[in-house]
Parts: structure tokens; C-alpha cells; sequence
């Protein structure tokens, strides 16, 4: 059994449960749609968004149907967004398979998005879930900021770790923190509960943006550095650290590295190296661990050991990943 099955198994009733009301709430009577819904369905992921609503509920001993439709409402209004990404990166693939825009053309992946974004409203609102919107809802904004945020400051290369934190807090933690803040409201938290869930699961999900960001540089012996990163100039906090801290004849050389190189790999490579050679790797490690270790400091105080230890193991698991 994997470590993920393991993870999975006190919550296994549940996750099965979830895919068939899942499934449900995407149906459509247009037979296009539903294929294309079909399709999206068959390329669900590890379910670690889900995983995070049914403990976060479990934490406080109390999985209703509100969690399901939480889990749904969550699942529904991220795949609109990673839809519309994908037409706006002009993206082929995602996770291996073909994107939505790539086998059925822009038009038609952009009313797809529209659909799942209303499906998943609709779905909150006729059970008066308007709480749970409400979090989705602000998850799905943030994410937004973050994105256009990304975009504005890469045109000069000038990020301050400062700006970086805001764009992975706003693009990349708000929807884990979301699944934990409706697990928990779910599962009838109070509001310093939710809040202390919301808060758990954004340090979760800036410790997992930064080790997206160590992985392109090879990390823990997983391989070669890719450099896609740097290829899309985008600016990680290994080479803002490293930036921040070289002289500025190197400084200027890096991001002219960046700029306009950042299609030679001998460069690429090059400005891999310095990074790695001048404590780049070292300081967003640590980085990463600080998070990880403020996400496990509020599950320790937290009365439910059992879950909590669940909960313990799949922040270990996602954070250590090797890809």
C-alpha cells in the first residue's frame, strides 16, 4: 500500500462517497458538456483538495452534507480556474492528459469554465451554503489577484520577497486554505476554529509553492535542474535571495540572464549553479521549513490526536514530494 493509501484510509468512505456526488453535481443534459465533464472527472488528481475538507471536518468530529457539497463546491471552482488557465497560458496539457482547449478549441473550454463556476454557485447556493461561497468565493478572488499580480511585476524582473510571499499567499495557499476553512465551518467550527483551519492550510500551501520552486532546481537528488522557471522568466525565491544578496555587476547579469538569455541553456545552467553555489538553495529550504513547522504547530494544539496525526502525514506527503 502507498504512503497516500495510507493516508487516505480513515477517510476512504468519505473520498468514495465524494466522487459520486462529485460527478453528480457536474451532469449537464447537453451531451457535449457531459462528455466533457466525463473527461474531467477521469483525470481527477490524488484528491489531496478534498482530503484536506474531510479532516479538517474529521478534527472537529463532525463530517455532515455539508462537507460533501464544501468538497464539491472547492473541486468545481478550481477546475473553472485551471480551465481558463490553460486558455490563457495557451497550455496543451495538464497532468499528462489534454487540456480541455486543446480538444475542443478556446471557445468552447472558456464556456466550460463558465459552466463549472455556476454549477459550483448554484450548487452553494440552493443549500443556502452561503458561508462556504463566501471562502471559495474569496479563495477564487485572491488566486486572481495573485495571478495578475505575477504578471505585473514580471515585466521588470523586480520582486521583493516581500511581493513573492503576497503572490504564492494569494495564488497558490488561498485554496488550500480554503478546504480547510470549510472543513472545519463544515463540520460547525466556531469562528476562531475556522480561522486557525484557514491559517493552517495557507502556511501549508506557501511551504508547497516553495518547494515547486526548489524543485526546478533539482532538489533532494531528484535529478538534473530543469530551469523552467528561469525559461518563463519567472522569479523564485532562490533567485530573488540571490539576487537580493549578489553585487550588481552580478545582479544585472543575472536578470540580463533572465531577460534575454533565457533560452540558452549554458546560461540557464550558469545562473543555476550561482544559485546553488551562493546559499539560494540553502535559505528557500529553510524557508520552506519554517512553514511547514507553523502548519504543524497549530495541528499540535488541536484536541483530536488521531485526525491530527492523519493531518500531520499528508502535509509530510505533499511537502516532500519529489515532483
Amino acid at each position: 500500500m502507498s504512503k497516500i493509501d495510507i493516508i487516505k484510509q480513515p477517510i476512504s468512505n468519505e473520498l468514495a462517497a465524494f466522487e459520486d456526488k462529485f460527478k453528480g453535481a457536474m451532469k449537464s443534459n447537453v451531451a457535449l458538456l457531459d462528455t466533457i465533464m466525463t473527461y474531467i472527472v477521469k483525470r481527477k488528481g490524488k484528491q489531496v483538495r478534498p482530503m484536506f475538507v474531510f479532516y479538517c471536518a474529521k478534527l472537529f468530529n463532525n463530517v455532515t452534507e455539508a462537507t460533501f457539497r464544501g468538497a464539491s463546491l472547492v473541486e468545481l471552482l478550481h477546475t473553472a480556474t485551471l480551465v481558463h488557465d490553460d486558455v490563457v497560458d495557451d497550455s496543451d496539457e495538464r497532468r499528462g492528459f489534454f487540456s480541455i482547449n486543446a480538444l475542443w478549441k478556446n471557445k468552447i473550454a472558456v464556456l466550460v469554465g463558465d459552466y463549472l463556476l455556476s454549477k459550483g454557485l448554484l450548487l452553494a447556493i440552493k443549500n443556502k451554503d452561503f458561508n462556504l461561497l463566501e471562502i471559495v468565493s474569496t479563495a477564487v478572488e485572491q488566486m486572481s489577484e495573485g495571478e495578475l499580480l505575477q504578471i505585473e511585476k514580471a515585466r521588470n524582473l523586480n520582486l521583493s520577497e516581500e511581493i513573492y510571499f503576497d503572490i504564492i499567499r494569494k495564488k497558490t495557499a488561498s485554496l488550500i486554505a480554503s478546504c480547510c476553512a470549510i472543513g472545519a465551518a463544515s463540520a460547525g467550527a466556531n469562528s476562531e476554529q475556522i480561522e486557525q483551519m484557514r491559517l493552517f492550510g495557507e502556511y501549508i500551501g506557501i511551504a508547497f509553492q516553495i518547494k515547486d520552486d526548489l524543485l526546478d532546481y533539482g532538489d533532494d537528488d531528484i535529478g538534473k535542474p530543469t530551469g523552467i522557471d528561469l525559461k518563463e522568466k519567472k522569479l523564485t525565491l532562490p533567485i530573488i535571495y540571490t539576487i537580493n544578496n549578489a553585487d550588481k555587476a552580478t545582479r544585472n547579469y543575472i536578470i540580463n540572464s533572465i531577460k534575454n538569455n533565457n533560452t540558452d541553456k549554458s546560461r540557464v545552467a550558469e545562473v543555476i549553479k550561482y544559485v546553488n553555489e551562493h546559499d539560494g538553495i540553502a535559505y528557500t529550504r529553510k524557508a520552506m521549513i519554517d512553514y511547514k513547522q507553523k502548519a504543524l504547530a497549530i495541528l499540535a494544539n488541536q484536541p483530536n490526536r488521531e485526525i491530527a496525526e492523519k493531518l500531520a502525514m499528508l502535509v509530510e506527503y505533499i511537502i516532500d514530494r519529489k515532483n
